[in-house]
């Protein structure tokens, strides 16, 4: 995979659009200073984790006894299931706004859910020299940094689009994401039958 494959790849894991809308829904009565400072919160902890999943997933792997192929299945299977729910349309849930967000649940499982964990460790597994490694954190940054751009611009993007064209984008972005753990579960079950 080259750095604008992974790129893309995870800017649509990361559901951006769906943390668009949690984020606006989480930050209805802050004001923009606020918005932007939480943006930047949340981009730092999406990226840290991130990070930690992506160089330490082989020895979680290893630690559990897991295969490779066994989390491809089992994270394509998760990332479908999100991506339904993405089409059919999730509804955020009540956040008291004193409490801090950023982290939980904006960070995890918004943002990095147990789809995205599961894809970023497949992923990490697969980079097994210095320069891959490089080329993956580099590509997982700019994806994080992209999805950070979209919550500090989100009150521009609400007034641009409406939340019914925020709606639809997610709704996109459901439709891509199966089509991503299609891809996963069929690479799992391919190496596993002819390994």
């Amino acid at each position: 995979m080259n750095f604008i494959t992974i790129l893309i790849k995870m800017f649509f894991l990361y559901t951006p659009f769906f943390a668009l809308s949690m984020f606006l829904a989480m930050t209805d009565h802050a004001e923009e200073k606020e918005r932007i400072a939480l943006a930047a919160k949340t981009t730092l902890s999406v990226l840290l984790i991130s990070l930690v999943l992506l160089f330490f997933g082989n020895q979680i792997f290893r630690v559990f006894g897991i295969t490779v192929d066994a989390f491809r299945i089992g994270a394509g299977s998760l990332l479908f299931l999100s991506a339904v729910s993405l089409i059919q349309g999730k509804k955020t849930k009540d956040v008291n706004p004193d409490d801090d967000f950023t982290v939980v649940p904006l960070a995890i499982p918004t943002i990095v859910g147990p789809a995205t964990i599961g894809a970023i460790m497949v992923m990490g597994s697969e980079f097994t020299t210095f320069d891959a490694k490089l080329m993956g954190s580099l590509a997982v940054g700019a994806a994080t940094i992209s999805v950070g751009l979209i919550l500090v611009v989100s009150s521009y993007i609400e007034r641009a689009i409406k939340k019914r064209g925020i709606i639809i984008i997610s709704k996109l972005t459901g439709l891509i994401l199966a089509a991503l753990a299609a891809q996963m579960i069929f690479t799992g079950i391919k190496s596993f039958l002819f390994s």
